[in-house]
């Protein structure tokens, strides 16, 4: 019997050893790195993506630019080189779904107010709405840090093509008038290499959480 007790007590060891091993293997498993997405035209919604492109597979990146920030001044692709940045279309005179997305973006600057790699752009859909003065008065009501912050007007077809053929972030119809672009919801975010690595529902509190946990996912791709 005290044999019986003595080879189970052994037993008994090196089962909790073995268990020890293969949960550890299981967790290190589970949180081996993984990298954000790189969203391609093919991967995103037809309505959203303009016709010319809704079949390519690779290398979609950001098109170059030249808007017109909230201070009068020229931002271009080199204001955002070597960052990440989340990107949104709204307009300032929107009742609807743009204050809760600009609310939310608000929170995201708040939360990436210290980080130097991080930045954020907004683009109006309604430029001629949108003055450099009016962005101004907007920027102000909302809290905008200019240091992190574009709030972006300029050419309507060059910001057209931004959403639909850079960001895909822009339904095709509208009413043919002031109100034809027809933005969504979606934050986009982007990394250094200017290309789109989530999208992101800016009226979603989750959803926002998720952005700020997928940034230091992109954040740490430049560390391996």
């Amino acid at each position: 019997m005290l044999s019986f007790f003595k080879d189970y007590k052994k037993f008994a060891i090196v089962f909790a050893i073995i268990s020890i091993i293969i949960v550890t293997l299981i967790y290190n498993t589970l949180n081996v790195y993984q990298p954000l997405p790189i969203y391609q035209p093919t991967m995103v919604s037809t309505e959203l993506v303009d016709s010319t492109i809704q079949y390519q597979k690779k290398y979609h990146k950001i098109a170059d630019f030249s808007l017109t920030n909230q201070n009068g001044k020229t931002i271009t692709q080199d204001d955002y080189k070597n960052k990440i940045y989340v990107a949104d279309f709204f307009f300032t005179t929107c009742q609807t779904i743009c204050p809760i997305m600009t609310d939310h973006m608000v929170d995201i600057q708040k939360a990436i107010l210290n980080d130097d790699e991080v930045m954020l752009l907004s683009h109006s859909v309604t430029p001629k709405i949108d003055s450099v003065a009016q962005l101004k008065r907007y920027a102000i009501k909302k809290g905008v840090n200019d240091k992190k912050w574009n709030l972006v007007t300029g050419d309507k077809k060059q910001i057209y093509e931004l959403a639909r053929k850079s960001y895909l972030a822009v339904k095709t119809f509208g009413d043919g008038g002031t109100f034809d672009m027809i933005h969504t919801e979606n934050f986009m975010l982007i990394d250094k290499k200017r290309q789109i690595r989530g999208f992101y529902d800016g009226t979603n509190t989750e959803d926002i959480e998720r952005l700020l946990e997928d940034i230091k996912i992109l954040k740490e791709e430049y560390l391996q």
